[in-house]
């Protein structure tokens, strides 16, 4: 039996503000942008040339969820953006007006910065070292 975690739900306060940002600032692809109802949008954002999960971009629509937007961890950094090149990406993503909150560092597990999406979710840029050579250090 194969299981994986297709989709993650991320509250945003508009479709298409949420659309521009991920698709322009960190250069994700639209997946699917279908309409449920007058009010209602089944939105799917994810990483270029990524074939794991993706981002279902829910619209806000109670106060509890509303309340939500930006902090759906307490704080915590919230998704990890996997990269096979760091630098590459941080350039880009800096050069599109993307927050990181730190310089880049790098750490026993990899190259990481943290950086705020649109509404203040926060993520870690990473490149991870080689795996093997992180359990033979450990």
């Amino acid at each position: 039996m194969e299981q994986n975690i297709g989709l993650v739900t991320l509250v945003v306060h508009e479709y298409d503000e949420a659309i521009a940002s991920y698709t322009q600032k960190m250069n994700f692809d639209l997946v699917e942008d279908t309409a449920i109802s007058e009010d209602k949008r089944w939105v799917v954002v994810r990483p270029k040339s990524s074939r794991g999960s993706g981002l279902l971009l829910a619209k806000a629509v109670k106060e509890e969820q509303i309340k939500s937007i930006g902090n759906q961890t307490g704080g915590r950094v919230f998704l990890f953006l996997q990269t096979d090149d760091f630098w590459r990406d941080y350039e880009n993503m800096n050069q599109r007006g993307v927050c990181f909150l730190e310089e880049p560092r790098e750490e026993l597990y990899g190259t990481v910065v943290v950086f705020e999406d649109l509404y203040g979710n926060r993520w870690d840029l990473l490149e991870r070292k080689n795996r093997e050579i992180l359990f033979s250090i450990l």
